[in-house]
């Protein structure tokens, strides 16, 4: 009797999800912006609640820095610069 094999296929997309490595975009402190131009940013830029950014805010003041978004690299890079423009300073890792 032969061995029935059943076949998956995935879309590129599925394909391309599974190999998509997670980057994560870093808020650093500094001694330069403010705690409302931080918040303010946060919530235009990342769509963050008012309570969220302030959240991010006082992390970011007490640990040095936040993590405030994860995704692929072109995402991260995008806002990255975004966020630079602002003033802050912001890496990919």
């Amino acid at each position: 009797m032969p061995t029935e094999v059943q076949e998956e296929t995935f879309t590129l997309e599925e394909l391309l999800a599974g190999l998509k490595e997670v980057h994560r975009l870093i808020l650093w402190n500094d001694d330069v912006n403010t705690f409302d131009h931080v918040i303010h940013c946060m919530m235009k830029y990342l769509d963050y609640s008012e309570a969220q950014a302030e959240k991010i805010a006082w992390k970011v003041h007490n640990e040095g820095k936040c993590a405030v978004l994860e995704g692929s690299f072109t995402e991260m890079e995008i806002y990255r610069k975004i966020l630079q423009q602002e003033g802050l300073s912001v890496t990919v890792e």
